[in-house]
């Protein structure tokens, strides 16, 4: 956001020494960019949500430390008075234009609860394992984001419901089935983030959702995981190119959907890629699917890397990935590397004039009805 608002500021100052706007409404501007920068970016909300996770850590840990010392009634008595005190204390706050703290005392309070169902189940033995406590908490977390609506505890649910996906993804106490009920919870949470109207706990839910394939494609058959992802990103990448407006009303991402399907895309062609990498000897399964990586991102970069600066990113950090598995894949053959990346070369080289004539093309009409 800060560098937008700068660029912001240089065009209204550029705009006003061309003559196009006045003095009065370049400062309304002015004005403008800086109370919406401050609305959006606030280093004391950022201190205010690290203080609260670290304090509601601190409760977390506090109890796993086992405090014997301490009588049962007096432990679940104090656990309690933090959920009360913090609920009913941020609310009190938001009421009072107090919003970030407010915010971080309902997170403190969800912590609170996370270590009530810990200590209640340690002191009376109940059955169940973490994976079901964790559960349980980030469906009272979802509940209260719900009640309060809250961004903060939306994105405090999902969090917990990834570390529930970790513990059952890796099987990290004992085996079990595939957590095939992330997507549920997902798609809840997805819905609870348009009532809440949180746009982070979106892309979280996104990013999350990547981490759940790529658990499934280790999981189960690498290929049919990793093919429909692709095919579903390109999908989703298109329909956010050729119609930004529409799609954007529908997923509230802020325009970054062409950013997560780019990275779908390149996870889905990872995948394919390493399934590929020790048969690349016997068959060109993986010399396909190396071209298709990059010429994706070529077409991301064209189509979508002008509005944004991140999808650029990922694109070059991709690009140089690809390069880098190639080279390691196809070590065993120097000549053929060179080859590969010869032509390569070539073609981007081919393809990167082509385009910078069609823009000079396209801009040039542009300029000339401007000035006549």
């Amino acid at each position: 956001m800060a560098g937008y608002s700068s660029r912001l500021r240089s065009d209204i100052a550029r705009w006003r020494q061309a003559g196009l706007i006045d003095a009065a409404t370049a400062d309304s501007l002015v004005r403008d960019v800086d109370a919406n920068a401050r609305q959006s970016l606030s280093f004391g909300s950022i201190l205010a949500m690290m203080a609260a996770l670290l304090f509601g850590a601190a409760i977390l840990i506090f109890v796993a430390a086992n405090w014997e010392a301490i009588p049962r009634l007096a432990r679940v008595a104090a656990l309690f008075a933090v959920i009360l005190g913090g609920y009913v204390g941020g609310a009190v706050l938001k009421t009072r234009d107090h919003a970030a703290i407010g915010e971080a005392l309902w997170v403190v309070a969800a912590a609170a609860f996370g270590a009530s169902i810990a200590l209640i189940g340690q002191m009376y033995h109940l059955s169940g394992d973490e994976a079901s406590a964790l559960v349980t908490w980030g469906a009272g977390t979802a509940l209260a984001a719900v009640a309060l609506r809250s961004n903060a505890l939306t994105v405090t649910a999902i969090g917990i419901a990834d570390a529930w996906l970790f513990l059952k993804g890796f099987d990290y106490y004992s085996r079990s089935e595939f957590p095939h009920a992330f997507i549920v919870m997902a798609v809840v949470l997805f819905a609870v983030s348009f009532w809440t109207r949180s746009q982070p706990a979106r892309h979280l839910i996104i990013l999350s959702l990547l981490f759940y394939v790529v658990l499934l494609a280790m999981d189960h058959a690498t290929l049919p995981v990793a093919i429909p992802l692709v095919i579903v990103s390109v999908a989703l990448f298109a329909a956010a190119v050729l119609a930004p407006e529409p799609v954007d009303r529908i997923v509230q991402l802020g325009g970054r959907l062409p950013l997560h399907a780019l990275l779908g895309f390149l996870t889905g062609l990872a995948i394919i890629q390493f399934e590929l990498a020790d048969e690349s000897t016997y068959n060109s399964g993986f010399a396909i699917a190396s071209v298709v990586a990059l010429a994706g991102i070529v077409a991301a970069v064209v189509f979508a890397g002008r509005e944004s600066r991140g999808l650029r990113w990922l694109a070059y950090l991709g690009f140089a990935f690809e390069l880098a598995i190639i080279y390691v894949v196809t070590l065993q053959s120097m000549l053929d590397t060179a080859g590969f990346f010869l032509a390569a070369a070539l073609l981007l080289g081919v393809l990167a004039i082509v385009i910078i004539r069609v823009e000079k093309r396209m801009k040039g009409p542009a300029i000339g009805g401007a000035t006549a």
